[in-house]
């Protein structure tokens, strides 16, 4: 019915329609608002971005009957683990095993380079979620996704909150953000960050903060018609991670930016709600084979999508 393969960068443009189509097609069929609102063209950005970080790194399933694409998912190796990103199915071809196969072919690539899977997927989809779990994905935290509306003037701030040790990344702080992720959860995607630092497409913001001189927090958000989203992020303190937060979302003033902030940090989540912030889902990051040990806090994103 199917062959897997991977995607060639003349397919951006069936990738995004499939990208597109399924995702909202998912969210409308159980009683939710779309997640992309614009053209399908807008989609283009998870094509677009991942041949510039990772070419050649995603697989599709392509009809036999008439060669379109009926599947996709995209992978992030990085030298600590693989990222699985965003999995698409055509709702036409619903059970005909697609995600399965195109996860099966995944775990295959991990399992080759003695690499873990990392992924974040929505709580609210039971299918996905049994997807991984019969695959021995098994949780390891939980993210509230909180919407915040920036006023037009911008100025979302909180009271305490060290905003004048923020200061805009460089390319010259990728190797103390690597160091810092390293310390924090044995993680490294230093061209993740150079990338998202460089800007070249112009879609990305980054924040660093200091303490005695020494980078202790970083922040990156994007403001794309596909994805307004703030993270992803690393620190060591609750009130330092609010700060990147907040100078992140004054970056897109009348604008509705979304953050997953990490459910067991209390404080961190009540900063939020004062700054206005609004659950709107809950995604649940999982692993196959090692689990992550996280000792700070770490804010993932979906795009890039390779915590």
């Amino acid at each position: 019915m199917f062959k897997i393969h991977t995607a060639k960068p003349e397919d951006a443009a069936e990738l995004a329609l499939l990208i597109h189509s399924s995702t909202n097609m998912w969210y409308e069929s159980h009683g939710h608002e779309k997640i992309f609102r614009g053209p399908a063209e807008d989609c283009r950005l998870f094509p677009e971005v991942y041949e510039d970080l990772d070419p050649g790194c995603c697989l599709v399933a392509q009809s036999e009957a008439d060669g379109r694409l009926i599947g996709s998912c995209f992978y992030h190796p990085r030298e600590t683990h693989i990222s699985l990103g965003i999995m698409n199915a055509s709702s036409q071809f619903a059970g005909a095993g697609i995600a399965s196969a195109l996860l099966e072919d995944i775990i295959g690539i991990a399992e080759d380079r003695e690499l873990p899977v990392r992924l974040v997927s929505s709580a609210m989809n039971l299918d996905s979620f049994s997807l991984y779990s019969r695959r021995f994905f098994h949780p390891y935290a939980v993210y509230q996704d909180m919407f915040f509306r920036v006023p037009a003037e911008g100025g979302l701030a909180l009271i305490d909150l060290p905003t004048e040790r923020v200061r805009p990344a460089t390319i010259a702080d990728v190797g103390e953000i690597d160091r810092l992720e390293q310390e924090i959860w044995r993680t490294s995607r230093q061209r993740d960050w150079r990338y998202m630092i460089e800007n070249a497409r112009g879609y990305w913001h980054c924040s660093v903060i200091e303490r005695n001189g020494k980078i202790t927090g970083a922040m990156a958000s994007i403001g794309h018609p596909a994805s307004n989203m703030i993270g992803p992020g690393v620190g060591t303190s609750s009130t330092e991670i609010a700060a990147l937060i907040a100078a992140e979302l004054n970056q897109y003033p009348g604008r509705t930016p979304v953050a997953l902030i990490p459910s067991n940090n209390p404080k961190l989540v009540a900063m939020m709600y004062a700054l206005g912030g609004r659950n709107c889902e809950l995604h649940l990051a999982q692993a196959f084979a090692e689990t992550p040990i996280i000792e700070g806090i770490v804010m993932p994103t979906f795009m890039p999508e390779t915590c």
